[in-house]
């Protein structure tokens, strides 16, 4: 009980308030950098000019930012959001396919049940799914 008393529950507490305030500071700072960077209406200029001023005056070129650029932040990040489904979509759609062989089979097996086509074509259908599997 020796090493309790020696850091009492509020400088825990305070401890972490630090640490949280260290997150969400580089976490700040992260977000503004990648914009920044992101960005294609902005010069090679401009991009220097915000940097140098977040560099040098941290905490206000931050703010400073965030404020002037909230409005494009949040249109870039819609976006970046939006290509990147369309993306996954294309994706998801080029290696879905109907099923594949089994599915195949399996719809001829179920005429075959019905008595729609014969044993015959039953095979001949069986044969071609699995051709082009």
């Amino acid at each position: 009980m020796l090493l309790a008393a020696d850091y009492p529950f509020l400088d825990v507490v305070w401890t972490m308030l630090i640490i949280f305030a260290w997150v969400i500071w580089f976490w700040l700072l992260i977000t503004v950098f990648s914009d920044l960077f992101r960005r294609k209406d902005t010069s090679g200029f401009a991009k220097v000019l915000w940097i140098i001023f977040v560099i040098v005056l941290p905490f206000l070129g931050v703010f400073v930012y965030l404020i002037a650029n909230h409005d494009g932040m949040t249109d870039r990040n819609v976006k970046q959001a939006q290509h990147e489904r369309a993306q996954f979509d294309q994706y998801v759609q080029s290696v879905a396919t109907s099923g594949g062989a089994a599915a195949e089979i399996e719809k001829a097996k179920g005429l075959l049940d019905s008595g729609a086509i014969t044993q015959a074509e039953f095979d001949a259908l069986k044969q071609k799914a699995l051709a082009t599997s």
